[in-house]
């Protein structure tokens, strides 16, 4: 019901041959993307395996290392956007963070079953990851027309969950070749991450070439950015905080998975398996959701990406049965194909070239704060009410959520398409 033949209000104008093709430059972080998170993933995959029945370190202990960065690594973001702006070192900043999560692979194999060294290799890992996102995402807004930002940040995210599905499988290929090796995994997974750092390098221009010129001369030496100069912003604030809303309703996949679990009573082994059913889904749906988000609007967008995850919550509700499953999980993928690169198009052309990964990241960080508490309540509604009254509470209040963002989220104003 929000398309149109020329899209909505909402809409960010279109110029012509804005269609054409994806810029260069995001096709190559896009590669960077896919084999850094083959890398990343090949880890995650058999790290629980390996600490858990390889180095017999508790459930509760691996819970504490793997948590113990998770809101750490939405602190650093903001630390990697206000380098990134500082001198417009996007692509210095952003390899770093790809280069520290690389050698964390390396680090695991050298750790020796350590537990220290393992939690530093962890660390190491969860702060590269949380330096390099920002300035990468700014770099894919900077990289093509404004009207085709849903487009660009779609195929990006498509790439890089090719390479979040492609790491598990190449993980259980290598243990399967060499005998449950877990060092053999760390190895191979440490040169591709190496190889995702020289892509990086090669490929990823400093400045790219279909960034968005400003319509008046910038000066020579643009001053110092306020760290809260994209607060001041009344239009990004309202993004922020619908975002920051949004997420607070956001109990988790995990969650969702272990309600799906629940509900069939089906060994736990299937829990590892999914994930790959939501994330088959958002690789088919991202580059679509984007483009009709240019089209029509990626403030609709973003509200029916969440319109669908409440729609998940709602089969949850219901006897949970084989076709829930299918359900859930594509209405899962829906909710990411519809929200993440758009959030990021959606705000990205109300920042200042000068200061785009700065607020990236705050928004980044807000988000990503706000869904670990959101997760954290239903955790703690689940544990004193009870499974289903727990859904509940969380099904009404995202969508009191997303009335209250329908509101106040604002739509693009053309006059600030090119600043």
């Amino acid at each position: 019901m929000y398309l149109a033949a020329h899209g909505r209000p909402d809409a960010p104008p279109r110029t012509p041959g804005a269609r054409r093709r994806v810029p260069a430059a995001v096709l190559a972080l896009g590669t960077v993307s896919l084999v850094t998170d083959v890398s990343s993933e090949m880890v995650t995959a058999v790290l629980p395996l390996y600490l858990v029945l390889g180095l017999g370190l508790s459930p509760l202990q691996f819970g504490f290392l793997d948590g113990m960065f998770q809101g750490a690594t939405a602190l650093v973001r903001l630390l990697g956007g206000r380098l990134a702006d500082r001198g417009g070192r996007h692509k210095r900043v952003a390899g770093t963070g790809y280069l520290l999560s690389a050698l964390s692979r390396l680090g695991l194999l050298l750790a020796g079953g350590a537990t220290a060294g393992i939690a530093a290799a962890l660390a190491a890992d969860r702060l590269g990851k949380g330096i390099r996102t920002a300035p990468r995402d700014a770099l894919i807004s900077l990289s093509g027309p404004p009207e085709a930002l849903g487009r660009s940040f779609g195929v990006h995210r498509a790439m890089d969950t090719t390479g979040a599905v492609l790491g598990p499988l190449a993980a259980f290929a290598v243990l399967a070749a060499t005998a449950d090796a877990y060092d053999a995994v760390f190895a191979v997974s440490f040169c591709v991450g190496l190889l995702g750092v020289l892509l990086l390098v090669v490929y990823v221009p400093a400045a790219p070439a279909g960034a968005a010129r400003p319509t008046t001369p910038a000066p020579a030496r643009p001053a110092p950015v306020p760290k809260t100069a994209a607060l001041r912003d009344p239009a990004f604030r309202r993004v922020l905080y619908a975002a920051a809303l949004l997420g607070a309703t956001t109990i988790g996949d995990a969650f969702l998975y272990l309600l799906l679990l629940r509900g069939l009573d089906l060994p736990p082994a299937l829990f590892t398996l999914l994930p790959l059913g939501a994330c088959a889904v958002y690789l088919l749906l991202a580059v679509p959701a984007g483009r009709i988000a240019d089209r029509a609007g990626r403030r609709p967008a973003f509200l029916l990406g969440h319109g669908a995850l409440l729609c998940a919550y709602a089969v949850l509700l219901a006897p949970v049965s084989w076709p829930s499953v299918v359900a859930v999980l594509a209405l899962l993928g829906v909710f990411y194909a519809g929200t993440d690169g758009v959030l990021m198009a959606l705000a990205a052309p109300l920042l200042p070239a000068h200061g785009r990964a700065g607020g990236l990241a705050l928004l980044q960080s807000g988000q990503a704060l706000a869904r670990l508490l959101g997760a954290a309540g239903f955790g703690a509604a689940w544990t004193l009410w009870g499974q289903r009254p727990a859904l509940w509470a969380a099904a009404l209040a995202l969508a009191a959520a997303l009335a209250a963002a329908r509101r106040f989220l604002p739509g693009p104003d053309p006059s600030r398409e090119l600043s």
